[in-house]
């Protein structure tokens, strides 16, 4: 069974295409994990055909802030073996994107499935700002094993269900290339599959933005390389955490 969960705060002008494009693919469910929006975005969400569960509903502990906390919450409430994340403010993806994620699932070595994409900007010129400038130059310094990975923090990628049960979800902007770390590191850089998935575009951010992203990717991975001093607020794995806590 593949759960599709889409994390969203704020996304009322795309959550319904991205949902519609869910719903196209082989998956059983989808899930849009709503970051407590004060716009349209859970109803939006909600009329696409989404379940939209509010994030304080998917666990009893009280939410910490972040894109990380939201699909770790989103892992608790999914029934199915692979989990397809997709982020919320998608404006052009592959429209079999959720089908390509889920394919290599077949063979049971493969734990990650990461999607690669040209990340054209409004004016023609590359995106991925933050990836080509520090992820990928900061990964094969400190864990070069994953250097080959084109698309680190790309929120389109999928997980084995039972494995993200088992991780620590940093709760920031930091948690897929700490997820991608930790795979790597519990199963072998050959756990982690990348599939060519074309051309993928978004809201682009500000600098501002961007600078906040980008030392949270920045933290997490000098803190899972073990760089002394660095603290991330993160999740334990879900299995370690009772329910009533």
């Amino acid at each position: 069974m593949i759960s599709v969960v889409i994390p969203a705060l704020n996304e009322q002008d795309t959550v319904a295409d991205v949902v519609a494009l869910a719903l196209r693919s082989p998956a059983q469910e989808v899930i849009v994990i709503d970051a407590d929006s004060t716009d349209a975005t859970a109803q939006r969400a909600a009329d696409a055909g989404a379940r939209v569960v509010n994030w304080r509903d998917a666990h009893p502990l009280p939410p910490q802030k972040g894109k990380g906390e939201s699909l770790w919450r989103g892992v608790q409430v999914a029934r199915g073996d692979v989990v397809v994340f997709l982020d919320a403010d998608l404006s052009q993806v592959h429209p079999e994107i959720v089908s390509m994620l889920a394919q290599p699932f077949a063979d049971p070595k493969v734990q990650l499935v990461k999607a690669n994409y040209a990340r054209p900007m409004a004016d023609g010129t590359e995106g991925g700002r933050v990836t080509a400038l520090l992820a990928r130059p900061l990964l094969g310094l400190c864990v070069p094993e994953l250097a080959h990975v084109r698309q680190p923090l790309g929120g389109e990628y999928a997980i084995r269900r039972d494995v993200a049960l088992d991780l620590c979800f940093v709760s920031d902007y930091g948690v897929e290339v700490a997820l991608l770390i930790d795979v790597a590191r519990a199963f072998g850089p050959e756990a982690i599959v990348e599939v060519e998935a074309g051309v993928r575009t978004h809201r682009n951010r500000s600098l501002q933005e961007l600078e906040h992203t980008a030392t949270q990717v920045a933290a997490a991975i000098l803190s899972r390389a073990g760089h002394p001093g660095i603290s991330l607020e993160q999740r334990e794995p879900a299995r370690a955490i009772e329910p009533n806590e």
